[in-house]
């Protein structure tokens, strides 16, 4: 492989390792807030502890978040200089703006949430929750406003020309405000919610189906659906949005996302299918003028193919930007079913007894990770062959310095060094979902007391 496909990989692999943290901590924040939250308002003491146990698995995922996250950083100066150059300006504030408003308002509350349990008052406690809540989704404020700059580029110029040439900011609300990034700053918070929701979900239907910590649980899960089913319902309606900014801004995206090559015509929206690039056609099952009306809301308006557009500036693979598209939207429907019908088992009275629906939630808990990893998949796939959409290409971008042996054994290292993380991120969390609530459900402390000296006296076994 040449310069340019190990790079990708390499950077493509520590994205999507790194991407599985931060939408839990953000979405199991939400959570947090709300059970907190429900504590203070109702003094149930069942709510407390709810907070106090899913607090030990925000800090577990955001402490593996950071450390994966730093490795990308540097992977801009090593693989991908002349980018780094390019976009330095307007990629450096957005980082810079992350770590002055997001990561410092993180760090500031992070001690009080996980050390001020019995330290401080329990509304100074909640205060510290929302604020490391707000400091997760202001991070990715900024990082997907720096990402959707390079989708939708607005409020700069160009200084310099050939490799010397690079971006510079000339209005910066024009930059954070480009076109893309409201639409998809609402898409990824949803589908953060939805990651740690589900977690939630997953671990108390567990719970539940063992018949542990059974009272609590019905609490946690209840409240997790009703987000559940509000956060899928408006991912629907923010997915449809962000499509129909996609087929304005980038319109050979959109394209490949949908299989759509006539030059301009009514187009169908497949429901699943095949694209073949070299015949450039596409076979599956489509809904007759679907694209057309979730576009222009007419089934007869013209949509742009890809005939429209140059080979050159097409995607490259553009099948699997199909795909990727499609199986995110597929889980996005799964999602919404699953969380309607637990409303209406939940309604008929039969949520908790139906152990089949129990153990879909169980597993259900890998769907909104997949959904968010094929989601970045198709809109940085879709993107090619361009970095800087319209501006910089990705063959342009890379190191010239950097040979393919040192990405390709940088790589290989990263994955080592990454799988030992993940085994021992699920080592630990699996550690502390069967370490369960005990200590929080079970007894109080003078009662933990009372049979610590049991036992040391031989009162009991």
């Amino acid at each position: 492989m040449d310069v340019e496909i190990l790079a990708r990989i390499q950077f493509a692999f520590t994205v999507a390792f790194h991407y599985i943290y931060p939408p839990l901590s953000i979405g199991l924040g939400l959570l947090m807030v709300i059970f907190e939250s429900a504590y203070i308002r109702t003094k149930n003491e069942d709510y407390h502890k709810l907070a106090k146990f899913w607090t030990k698995i925000f800090a577990l995922t955001f402490g593996i978040g950071v450390a994966t996250g730093i490795v990308m950083e540097f992977e801009f100066g090593t693989n991908w200089a002349v980018y780094s150059k390019y976009v330095g300006d307007i990629f450096g504030s957005a980082l810079a703006a992350e770590g002055i408003f997001a990561f410092a308002l993180e760090s500031g509350f992070l001690g009080v949430l996980l050390f001020g349990w019995n330290r401080v008052q329990p509304w100074v406690h909640l205060v510290s929750t929302i604020g490391v809540f707000l400091g997760s989704m202001f991070s990715a404020i900024w990082i997907v406003v720096a990402n959707s700059w390079q989708q939708t580029p607005a409020g700069y110029h160009i200084v310099g020309e050939g490799l010397n040439a690079r971006a510079e900011i000339t209005d910066f609300w024009a930059m954070i405000f480009n076109p893309s990034s409201i639409d998809r700053i609402s898409h990824v918070w949803l589908g953060a919610f939805l990651a740690g929701i589900f977690l939630v979900l997953s671990v108390h239907a567990f719970y539940m189906l063992k018949g542990r910590y059974v009272e609590i649980s019905k609490k946690a899960f209840k409240i997790a659906l009703l987000a559940g089913t509000v956060v899928s319902l408006g991912q629907l309606v923010s997915g449809s949005k962000s499509a129909e900014g996609v087929g304005e801004n980038q319109p050979a995206k959109l394209a490949a996302m949908e299989g759509v090559w006539e030059e301009s015509a009514p187009a169908e929206m497949y429901l699943f299918g095949w694209v073949n690039k070299e015949n450039e056609t596409t076979r599956g099952l489509a809904i007759p003028g679907g694209l057309s009306f979730l576009m222009h809301q007419d089934v007869n308006a013209p949509v742009t193919g890809l005939k429209a557009i140059k080979p050159e500036d097409r995607p490259s693979q553009i099948n699997a930007v199909f795909q990727f598209y499609h199986l995110m939207i597929s889980i996005g429907i799964a999602l919404i079913g699953l969380t309607l019908l637990g409303c209406f088992m939940w309604w008929k009275g039969r949520l908790f007894t139906s152990r089949w629906l129990l153990w879909l939630f169980v597993w259900a808990v890998f769907l909104p990770q997949i959904a968010n990893q094929v989601g970045w998949f198709t809109a940085e796939m879709g993107r090619q062959p361009w970095v800087v959409y319209g501006l910089l290409r990705t063959s342009d971008a890379f190191s010239q310095a950097v040979t393919a042996n040192q990405v390709l054994f940088s790589l290989i290292m990263f994955f080592v060094l990454y799988a030992l993380l993940f085994v021992l991120f699920i080592y630990l969390l699996n550690k502390k979902i069967k370490g369960g609530l005990y200590l929080e459900t079970q007894v109080e402390e003078g009662n933990i007391r009372e049979e610590i000296i049991d036992a040391l006296t031989g009162k009991k076994n």
